[in-house]
């Protein structure tokens, strides 16, 4: 792949709230590590003044070598791109897009990245039983990366019941042994699990909150939060708090960043000196 690569590689993100997101900061240095000229664009579609399909077709026709999509169009995006991997046609979500001479092409990181994350936190430590708490493009990638960590019980919590019960149907699809419940009350759904994840946009600057008031996460284990900007959301507070170990979405961010890149670029990445170098002023 890499001898496909233009003398600067053109990466950019597509989507809502993301002037603080550290993923240019990520890719740039991917670049600067590997002698690589890197650009890396926030592509904020109601600032452009375009539609979601608008500032894709633009990226796509300007010289992108490709582009992470997130909130809110990681499912939206999925009808503008060829997705090859059968796993991530189920997740039915995509984060992100290499415009390829065959048209673009979908990956999703958010599972394998997730995956990843869990493992550097919590080593081989089953996930148990899990309240995973939004089922939107992050909640899918997340549910299926909790089956491949062979998790006991996920229960889909959406206030969208017919959204909780799609991602249910597309999990017990893929027919692994993990116990597949939906429900609409998070707090209920927290009773006896041993893992409480977040995967709704509460938390985020601009929006704040928290899915989950801390009384619900008494007896839990651990607790995962999508959202990473802010690193220290009140949901991972709260967990932190309530004694429970937390796997911060900056995790998730940096995991999912570099299979990100090696889509994007198919470099080797030394990703001890990449963590390095973007923590010396981050977080």
């Amino acid at each position: 792949m890499t001898q496909t690569l233009a003398k600067t590689i053109k990466l950019g993100l597509i989507g809502d709230n993301i002037t603080r997101s550290k993923s240019p900061r990520l890719h740039c240095t991917a670049g600067q590590l590997t002698g690589l000229e890197v650009t890396y664009d926030r592509l904020i579609p109601k600032d452009l003044n375009l539609t979601f399909d608008q500032a894709f077709e633009q990226a796509q026709n300007s010289g992108f070598r490709g582009i992470n999509v997130t909130y809110p169009y990681k499912e939206q995006v999925i009808g503008k791109v060829t997705v090859s991997d059968p796993l991530v046609r189920a997740i039915g979500a995509v984060n992100t897009v290499v415009f390829d001479p065959n048209g673009p092409q979908g990956h999703n990181t958010d599972y394998s990245g997730f995956m990843s994350s869990y493992r550097v936190i919590l080593g081989d430590t089953a996930p148990g039983t899990v309240c995973l708490i939004g089922t939107g493009g992050v909640g899918k990638a997340v549910a299926f990366g909790l089956l491949g960590l062979k998790a006991t019980t996920i229960r889909c919590v959406d206030l969208d019941l017919t959204k909780a019960q799609a991602l249910a149907t597309a999990l017990r699809d893929v027919g692994n042994d993990t116990q597949i419940e939906i429900a609409t009350n998070p707090i209920e759904a927290a009773i006896g699990a041993d893992g409480i994840i977040n995967c709704t946009p509460l938390g985020m600057v601009g929006i704040g909150g928290t899915p989950l008031p801390r009384s619900a996460m008494t007896g839990a284990k651990w607790a995962f939060d999508a959202v990473y900007t802010p690193v220290e959301t009140e949901f991972l507070q709260d967990a932190t708090a309530e004694g429970l170990t937390v796997i911060s979405g900056y995790e998730l961010f940096f995991c999912q960043g570099i299979d990100a890149w090696r889509i994007f670029t198919g470099v080797d990445l030394d990703a001890v000196a990449l963590r390095a170098a973007i923590q010396e002023d981050d977080v």
